[in-house]
């Protein structure tokens, strides 16, 4: 799978409600012209052999950005269409098994709420990067406990990339680059029916970026 840096900036985290499967290519296309630095393909329900044709389509499209993509709990797709790597929920795949199945080189990152223990044992498994959240309502995930932002700043002490997830806005994501996130992973926030609204909705993001300077480009 080769080296992989993963630089500050947008996650792009694909919904099947948001990017349904005739406009999933063109949706994230706009986000990398926008300058998303991550993509996440997070797909559930849909046949196997469905996944798979959405999954090599989105790697073709990010392998041509040169931006990583990665499968949300899903490691035989990630491995059959050669993917960066993966992301875990604390209820999916081991993260150990995770690492031994798709190797050293693999991105894998890892849910961790607000619990700073559970980012040590991340840490300690081998972990790419950290994820914590939601910080605001989310209408992708309702369910998941709220975080404070306070958690990011602490974080920093585990020298892995932070992000930061749930109901991420333009509006509001200020605050969590300030507050120490590497990546700011989103799906409702960016990705909408307007591909030219998607695109410079990615461009807006990047810049925070470009405005504050992550403090992390760590190399994996």
């Amino acid at each position: 799978m080769g080296t992989l840096t993963l630089k500050p900036g947008l996650y792009a985290i694909t919904d099947s409600h948001l990017t349904p499967g005739d406009t999933l290519i063109a949706a994230v296309e706009a986000a990398l012209e926008g300058g998303a630095v991550l993509v996440q393909y997070r797909e559930k329900h849909l046949p196997a052999a469905e996944q798979l044709r959405q999954a090599s389509a989105l790697q073709s499209a990010c392998s041509n950005a040169g931006v990583p993509l990665l499968i949300n709990d899903n490691i035989e797709l990630a491995l059959r269409v050669q993917a960066a790597g993966v992301h875990l929920g604390q209820g999916d795949t081991a993260l150990t098994d995770a690492r031994r199945l798709l190797g050293e080189q693999a991105i894998i990152g890892i849910t961790c709420h607000a619990d700073l223990a559970l980012a040590q044992a991340a840490c300690e498994q081998g972990a790419s990067y950290l994820a914590f959240g939601r910080f605001y309502p989310s209408t992708t995930k309702p369910d998941a406990p709220a975080a404070d932002t306070q958690v990011l700043g602490l974080a920093k002490q585990f020298k892995l990339p932070v992000t930061a997830i749930g109901g991420i806005t333009l509006g509001n994501a200020e605050p969590l680059v300030q507050a120490g996130a590497d990546l700011l992973a989103v799906a409702g926030g960016l990705f909408s029916t307007d591909i030219n609204a998607t695109a410079k909705r990615a461009r807006e993001f990047s810049r925070l970026f470009t405005q504050h300077r992550s403090q992390f480009s760590q190399s994996i």
